[in-house]
């Protein structure tokens, strides 16, 4: 957890601004019986990081016997220096509004909730899951949800190729990502466990981002950062053509216009505008031109 801060205040130097997030891991990260001590390490973490970081935490599920306590250390204590709390194995609205509720008992002033859905029932609400104010972001949990199927889909759907070709998987993905966009949450793609292959990674995140409609995806490694920032980083092209275009509808008092023999109005504009976003949050350079608008 120290290295992943250490890293992220790093490259926060390096690109002129925080490209990624850290989510300090109370799950699978506290030991059996150490789950109390590890809220308050977590805390500890959470308050030493350096101005400016994205800090997050994910706590057990809310079902969990160290749930509360969870919630209660660590928003309790360092609240005011956390971006979000991630809430694993998310089944229901009910339990998003009782994680809701122990977080604003601990912190009145709140923070956004990100939710990990890992089920196929979770899949099915995601919808009803999404719309809820308090969520902010759904992350797909891939290794759970395969296991959830009691074996029915195979060990390699957990795989870099498996998990983008298995039918049940692959409509898991595109369900979560539809129901984030439905609402303006953010849809985080999950993890790729091959983190020594490099290619493979980039592929996989390119194609979570330009097939499956993810804008975010996670990480387990320090390796794996750069690749996504990659994969979902617009080109050099497309940065150019957002650029000329917006500048183009801005000398035009955003009108329509004809940008190389195509018409552009304020739905193209909207979506150029987006990918400008996405290339500032993911740390590529801007033309001097668009650099004020950011």
């Amino acid at each position: 957890m120290r290295k992943s801060l250490q890293l992220q205040a790093e490259m926060r130097q390096e690109f002129g601004a925080c490209v990624f997030d850290v989510t300090l891991d109370c799950e699978d990260g506290a030991p059996v019986g150490g789950e109390a001590e590890h809220a308050l390490l977590v805390s500890e973490l959470a308050l030493s990081a350096p101005d400016g970081a994205r800090v997050g935490v994910r706590v057990h599920p809310v079902d969990h016997p160290a749930f509360a306590n969870d919630v209660a250390t660590i928003a309790g204590s360092a609240g005011h220096r956390l971006a979000y709390l991630m809430v694993p194995k998310v089944e229901t609205v009910h339990e998003v509004q009782r994680a809701e509720q122990a977080l604003l008992d601990a912190f009145p002033a709140g923070l956004p909730l990100h939710v990990l859905i890992e089920s196929p029932g979770a899949v099915h609400r995601a919808f009803d899951i999404a719309a809820h104010a308090r969520v902010q972001s759904l992350s797909f949990g891939l290794m759970d949800f395969v296991s959830a199927h009691a074996g029915a889909i195979p060990a390699e759907g957990m795989g870099i190729h498996g998990q983008f070709s298995h039918p049940l998987v692959r409509r898991a993905k595109l369900e979560i990502a539809s129901a984030a966009h439905a609402f303006g949450k953010v849809p985080s793609h999950g993890v790729v466990t091959e983190f020594k292959d490099t290619a493979a990674l980039r592929d996989a995140a390119r194609r979570a981002a330009c097939e499956f409609g993810y804008t975010r995806m996670w990480s387990i490694h320090p390796d794996q950062i750069r690749p996504i920032l990659q994969a979902f980083s617009p080109g050099d092209r497309q940065v150019d053509e957002a650029v000329a275009i917006l500048l183009s509808a801005q000398r035009a008092g955003w009108a329509p216009i004809s940008y190389q023999g195509r018409l552009h109005d304020r739905a193209s504009y909207r979506h150029f505008w987006q990918l400008l976003e996405r290339a500032h949050a993911t740390g590529r350079a801007l033309p001097a031109e668009a650099k004020a608008w950011f």
